[in-house]
């Protein structure tokens, strides 16, 4: 009995010590009255520790487990968290949770309730990057999903390199956002479908913008909105999205993203710079991995060492390549190329200096009369923006299908526009579409344009050229390097296209990439000329490096023969219709109208009613048009 009533006095003692630590301030703080978050953690350590080897002793085996979990998950607190100050009131609520344990424990009741660590609500502000040095070239600010982030362009003496400055987010702050992550997945849920439509994954993100929102709200109710939104954003991105990578997504001055590896910064290609270093770097490389599995997973596809390669989209379009070790020999590697949100238009075109007003004029005088244009040049001469930018000069009401692999171009809205994509097989090989099969189908779609992504076999060739033989307009473009390597590569393997069939093709654009320079420019516009099994190239215009300039060459031999003979206008009429051409397209200019739809909207009214613009154009005022409603 003795020894019994001993060992309870000495629990009592025990007790009330672990009891006077977690309440009473120590001495060094008692003048402030707050209570060091490390020292509340070690106290409640020790207490969890004298209650786990009572039970211990006690063999109670499911109270045993339990505080052992509870007591493990407090001692990695007491190693992870940094010290903060707290007031003592503020532990209350938590204390009384361990008596409540304790009192269950002593009268030998089951503990049924999952019981976790006691809740942290103590959150740090994300902390500001520090600025690079060196001169600023350009600077902008850029929002993801309500999370602002400053971005500078910034020239030192190693280079110039992009800057991001997100800020980082502490230990506390991360443990409380992993907690809302649960709670959120929870309280929003979500379908397969859902995560791989594109329409309704916006509709996704707007319901988990409400739900973190609330549930930031009820957690953090004094934080300021700035943070606020920030974290909101931080939870979307990393739930739904790529992390960090998708402020770099949203930055519409770039157009590709590379993660070379985890040992590596990440690498953007930036108009009018090129390829820059940015001062983001992937932790490790399960990190890349863990974003190729996300990508895969939203398409349906596998990525793992039996399959490393994987090409997809994103749900906003994007292209994304993704290649593993050791395939990539220096690590895990994925390529984003974004797709152009806001794309160049002609008139951007013109403005670069990419073509000049002659042969945007002929150009357009070319599509409007349904001639065939190849626009050939090298990779990454911008032979798809440039086609693309061509697009709206073609009237409304006329069926119009394109047929890509990867899905790059956009047209107005005024267009009659089908967009076609191949498709890739699935792991068992099933369910590929090819780009043969799309344009043997597109034939019996009754299209009067037809619009090729990229002419790379000899059975899309002849399918192409046999489409302009039976009165489709066709435009396409091709890997050649000049006029003459154009016709080069159509009658040589793989394409093998006879040479008699080239006199189809109305006019051929080559694109050129000055990398030195960072300029691409309109480098020759030719017409081709065939004769029984000879053809060959007659170049009207091309570009002079010395004063950059596009300067007229020859005259044309085929061409104007070929718009005379389709539209039955002379060869005044043509100029004529070429001078009205580039007097609309220098006004457009002029006034700035350079985005899609406003250049759109200015087409259609050529076409449906041409004298209300040129009154517009006369008076100079662009809202008499684009004021009005369709």
């Amino acid at each position: 009995m003795v020894k019994k009533k001993k060992r309870n006095n000495q629990e009592k003692e025990g007790k009330k010590k672990i009891y006077e630590s977690l309440f009473k301030p120590s001495e060094k703080k008692e003048e402030k009255g707050h209570l060091d978050l490390k020292e509340r953690y070690e106290a409640l350590q020790e207490f969890f520790t004298h209650l786990f080897e009572r039970e211990k002793k006690n063999k109670n085996r499911k109270n045993v487990k339990l505080l052992k979990k509870v007591k493990k998950n407090i001692s990695k607190k007491v190693k992870n968290f940094k010290r903060k100050p707290h007031k003592p009131e503020e532990l209350h609520e938590e204390i009384k949770k361990s008596e409540k344990i304790l009192k269950t424990v002593k009268n030998g009741e089951e503990i049924k309730t999952k019981v976790s660590p006691p809740q942290i609500q103590y959150i740090e502000k994300p902390k500001k990057i520090p600025r690079k040095k060196g001169e600023i070239l350009e600077k902008y600010e850029i929002e993801s999903e309500r999370a602002k982030v400053n971005v500078e362009i910034v020239k030192d003496k190693l280079g110039t390199s992009y800057q991001i400055y997100i800020p980082e987010i502490g230990l506390p702050t991360n443990m409380l956002l992993a907690e809302m992550r649960n709670e959120l997945i929870e309280i929003t849920s979500i379908s397969m479908q859902e995560l791989t439509n594109i329409k309704s994954f916006a509709s996704i993100k707007e319901r988990f913008v409400k739900a973190a929102t609330e549930v930031i709200a009820k957690k953090l109710p004094n934080l300021d909105k700035e943070t606020e939104n920030f974290l909101v954003g931080h939870l979307i991105q990393e739930m739904l999205g790529l992390g960090r990578i998708e402020f770099l997504i949203k930055d519409p001055n770039l157009e590709e993203i590379v993660i070379p590896s985890s040992k590596e910064p990440v690498r953007v290609f930036f108009k009018g710079y090129g390829w820059l270093e940015t001062n983001i770097q992937m932790k490790d490389e399960d990190e890349i991995i863990n974003y190729s599995n996300i990508i895969a997973r939203r398409v349906g596809r596998q990525i793992n060492v039996l399959n490393p390669l994987l090409d997809a989209h994103l749900v906003t379009g994007d292209r994304i390549n993704a290649v593993l070790y050791p395939i990539n020999t220096k690590g895990n590697t994925i390529t984003i190329r974004k797709f152009a949100r806001d794309p160049f238009t002609i008139i951007d075109l013109i403005s670069n200096k990419t073509c000049s007003l002659d042969t945007a004029a002929l150009i357009w005088l070319a599509i409007e009369y349904e001639m065939n244009v190849i626009i050939s040049g090298g990779t990454a001469s911008g032979k798809t923006v440039f086609l693309n930018a061509c697009m709206p000069f073609i009237p409304p009401n006329q069926r119009i299908l394109s047929i890509e692999d990867t899905r790059e171009l956009m047209l107005p809205k005024f267009l009659y526009w089908n967009p076609l994509v191949t498709r890739t097989p699935n792991p068992e090989g099933k369910g590929e579409v090819k780009m043969i099969d799309l344009l043997i189908n597109s034939l019996r779609m009754r299209p009067d344009r037809i619009i090729l992504g990229e002419m790379r076999k000899h059975e899309e060739a002849m399918v192409l050229f046999e489409a302009m033989h039976t009165g489709h307009s066709v435009y396409a473009t091709l890997h050649a390097d000049s006029a003459t390597e154009t016709i080069s590569r159509l009658v040589n393997p793989p394409l093998n296209v006879p040479s008699n069939l080239l006199k189809a093709v109305n006019l051929n654009i080559i694109m050129f990439r000055d990398r030195k320079r960072g300029i691409r420019r309109v480098l020759q516009v030719a017409e081709i000329e065939a004769e029984g099994n000879e053809a060959k190239a007659n170049i009207l215009y091309r570009w002079v490096p010395e004063t950059d300039s596009i300067e007229t060459l020859n005259e044309s031999t085929s061409f104007f023969e070929d718009l005379s003979r389709n539209t039955g206008m002379n060869d005044i009429q043509i100029n004529k219709t070429l001078e009205e051409r580039k007097n609309i397209l220098n006004w457009l200019i002029k006034n700035k109208i350079r985005d899609l739809e406003s250049f759109g909207k200015i087409m259609n009214y050529y076409y449906r009613n041409k004298n209300l613009l040129l009154d517009a154009i006369k008076k100079n005022k662009p809202k008499l048009i684009l004021a009005k409603k369709e």
